[in-house]
């Protein structure tokens, strides 16, 4: 399964540690193109060289290509860890979107920070959900 160029992604997933890893892959694995980023350009690298080498996903080394590449309205899940990270990477993400798009933050968030980011992004029409993902990578 390859991803022609230029080709948009159906969401885009931020942070390939094990858990965001593998939810990329299954969602490739139900014909889902996920545009992928990680700020660690390594990782990045060998996800795509390596487990994802067949599925659809698509590297990006930067958050405006990322949403660059998705199909309207954006679909945004974060897989960064929970607290400060998720705000440093929607400080950056956030102006990049319009209203109408999604950021699904996967990352088992506080709820008071959850109600939080919902109320600063609902501001810009931006919708924000917290649908943090326990259990591991299994």
């Amino acid at each position: 399964m390859s991803v022609p160029e230029g080709a948009p992604a159906d969401i885009g997933l931020i942070g390939l540690a094990v858990m965001g890893q593998n939810l990329v892959l299954n969602m490739s694995d139900h014909g889902v193109t996920v545009a992928v980023y990680n700020r660690t350009t390594e990782v990045t690298e060998t996800f795509l060289r390596e487990r994802a080498a067949d599925a659809n996903v698509v590297a990006t080394y930067d958050l405006e290509r990322l949403v660059d590449r998705l199909e309207r309205p954006r679909k945004v899940m974060l897989m960064v860890k929970a607290g400060r990270a998720v705000d440093a990477v929607l400080d950056s993400l956030v102006p990049l979107l319009d209203e109408g798009d999604i950021v699904l933050d996967g990352g088992n968030s506080h709820y008071p920070d959850t109600r939080r980011r919902e109320a600063r992004l609902r501001e810009k029409g931006v919708r924000f959900l917290g649908v943090g993902v326990s259990g591991g990578e299994e």
